[in-house]
């Protein structure tokens, strides 16, 4: 059966951590039908074009400004083409698309944004762990260290801390020993941290070491990139069940005898 052509426009496709099988179908099918790949080749591996038509056009930006490649989506959607903007991850979280929505719509461009798989879900996936243990903890906390793009007060790693949730910490390997002082701050220093470079490539690979030598750990092994921090109580966690199936619990679809 063919494949009706998309509508011209722009999708901005979250291609997942970079393991192709954990591409949403959503995401496969638009690059399979895209005239026009505009992705992130520092971040996006080559094996996820593999899907692409052979006579798609295939960009890398890497080395592009966000007016550099605005343009090109504009052209390319205005001549009739089907453009997709492949991030990776989410592109809801750090993908830098708020400026690139922006300027599209001011230019009359529709656009559409297909979610990915973020990099903390497959972590958790990895470690088989479930970041919100009854009893222990409930919150999960995405977050970032401050650094060239600063991060608001409001939202300091020390007063982000204080809740002792599960947090997940992108972009920070640069200032894993800041990070590690603030951490230290409310988390006990023996909590467990799950140190997680370049989940879903085929070098992916996971640690685990105690709060107090996380900094130390990404120094040894030379992080300088991709790498997310799990900082968890969940990481060790012994019991927990939730009331969702216990026996006791009625609810809609299981009331009491």
């Amino acid at each position: 059966m063919s494949v009706s052509p998309l509508v011209p426009g722009v999708y901005i496709v979250g291609a997942g951590p970079g393991d192709p099988d954990l591409l949403t179908l959503k995401g496969h099918r638009l690059l399979q039908q895209a005239d026009v790949i505009l992705y992130a080749d520092s971040l996006v591996p080559e094996s996820l074009l593999a899907v692409a038509r052979p006579a798609a056009q295939k960009i890398p930006t890497g080395d592009k400004t966000l007016e550099v490649i605005l343009a090109l989506m504009v052209a390319e959607v205005a001549a009739g083409r089907a453009v997709v903007r492949l991030h990776s991850g989410d592109p809801s979280l750090y993908g830098a698309i708020h400026e690139q929505i922006q300027g599209l719509e001011a230019a009359g461009i529709p656009v559409e944004v297909v979610p990915g798989i973020g990099a903390y879900q497959v972590a958790a996936a990895r470690l088989k762990v479930e970041l919100t243990v009854p009893e222990l903890v409930q919150t999960v906390i995405l977050t970032r260290a401050s650094g060239r793009t600063q991060v608001p007060e409001a939202e300091a790693l020390a007063s982000l801390a204080t809740h002792r949730a599960s947090l997940c910490l992108y972009l920070s390997a640069h200032h894993v020993d800041q990070a590690q002082i603030d951490l230290l701050q409310h988390y006990p220093a023996d909590t467990p941290v799950a140190v997680c470079f370049r989940l879903g490539w085929p070098d992916e690979r996971i640690w685990q070491v105690p709060l107090a030598e996380m900094a130390a750990l990404t120094h040894q092994e030379r992080l300088t990139r991709t790498t997310l921090y799990l900082i968890s109580p969940a990481l060790e966690a012994t019991a927990g069940r939730s009331r969702l199936y216990h026996p006791t619990h009625a609810h809609l679809f299981r009331p009491h005898a």
